[in-house]
């Protein structure tokens, strides 16, 4: 429908097997639901040849690549070379995800704050956006962005914001934007609801995070980048905007963010 407000799935996972297997109806459903791009997120650096592939050959979608903070423990934990590397590709937009996972990786805390601050480096370097992942470690997180900010500037995002106001206000007082998920869309996220509210709008993103976390109506539902209409209409209800405006907002803000996508023209 060409009267469909366009979005972009800012975080997804094409690779995962509930996805991959009807990728390109997966793709079909994004588009015929407004959502006109996608980035596909690499979280272990040895699946990395396959997620590009899947950008390579689907022009609406983009990838970004890292080490998940739950997985530094049992994988090789990224490079800066690597990830410089990796960057030079056209379609590969950021950095990342990497954080920090003390829910259910606690043991492996120095390990994830030193692969984080790789992370942070490359992003500096690169120009490309941070992709955060912050989960039961907010004091560690801001103390680690703060003291990374104060070595050279970087953007960055929160993906799928549900920690605490003070990291958020933490987030935002630094510049960087936070990604709104399904969980703003559940009928007990009001105190999160609350939270992104109170940040500036210029500031919000919009991701499924698929397949995990659909939002209603599909909640308990395998995810997946349609649905992303469904959380950025809760999150127009949220700001009090019409759908249209609140869409035409979001994809500004992923433009101004993820630069190098905004930028990107024609084929590989």
């Amino acid at each position: 429908m060409t009267d469909t407000p366009k979005i972009t799935d800012s975080h997804c996972h094409l690779d995962f097997p509930e996805l991959i297997t009807e990728l390109p109806e997966v793709i079909a459903r994004a588009h015929e639901a407004g959502v006109a791009r996608m980035v596909t997120i690499c979280t272990k650096l040895k699946n990395e040849p396959d997620v590009r592939a899947i950008a390579e050959a689907n022009p609406s979608v983009f990838y970004a690549a890292g080490t998940h903070p739950m997985s530094v423990a049992t994988e090789p934990m990224a490079t800066y070379d690597q990830l410089l590397e990796i960057a030079k590709h056209p379609k590969m937009v950021g950095i990342g995800e990497t954080g920090l996972d003390y829910h259910y990786t606690a043991e492996s805390a120095h390990m994830q704050q030193d692969s984080l601050r790789i992370h942070i480096a490359a992003a500096r370097d690169t120009g490309l956006p941070l992709i955060i992942h912050s989960r039961d470690a907010d004091e560690d997180m801001a103390r680690i962005l703060r003291e990374e900010h104060a070595n050279g500037a970087y953007s960055c995002v929160m993906h799928c914001f549900s920690s605490s106001a003070e990291l958020a206000r933490a987030a935002l007082d630094l510049g960087f934007y936070l990604s709104m998920s399904g969980i703003t869309a559940f009928p007990k996220s009001q105190e999160l609801r609350d939270i992104f509210a109170s940040a500036p709008l210029e500031r919000i993103v919009v991701e499924t995070d698929s397949p995990y976390l659909a939002p209603p109506p599909h909640r308990g539902r395998r995810n997946e980048p349609a649905f992303s209409a469904h959380t950025a209409r809760r999150a127009a209800e949220t700001f009090g905007m019409e759908y249209a405006d609140f869409a035409a907002q979001s994809e500004a803000n992923f433009e101004r963010l993820f630069t190098k996508a905004a930028a990107y023209r024609g084929a590989l």
